[in-house]
């Protein structure tokens, strides 16, 4: 069941629901099919509220990873400026060896 929000009534407690019946009470039959419906109704939206919990659960895990790639590939960037800074000038073998670096952390190539 949906761990966010108090249900008070689950399929199980709408299908064993007794009415005590009166001389003018409501007709039986009419009172089954209409629980009939919303046990069918609860039922779509436990599903629909599982499947929503799933997605939410991988999209916070891949969240979570991109959150980590994005702290390493930053700190490696703040580094190389720091090294870039200390060096003074910027050769073109220092750029396409740190474009080297960033393809191998994006893309995970191993050349």
């Amino acid at each position: 069941m949906y761990s966010g929000e108090k249900i008070s009534l689950t399929t199980q407690d709408i299908l064993n629901k007794d009415f005590k019946i009166d001389a003018r009470g409501y007709r039986p039959q009419e009172v089954d099919k209409f629980l009939d419906l919303i046990i069918a109704d609860y039922t779509e939206f436990n599903t629909l509220l599982k499947k929503q919990e799933k997605e939410i659960q991988v999209l916070t895990e891949k969240n979570m990873k991109m959150k980590q790639e994005y702290h390493k590939l930053r700190s490696r960037y703040e580094a190389l400026n720091e090294e870039n800074s200390s060096n003074g000038s910027v050769s073109n073998v220092d750029l396409l060896r740190r474009i080297s670096q960033l393809e191998k952390a994006v893309f995970g190539r191993n050349e």
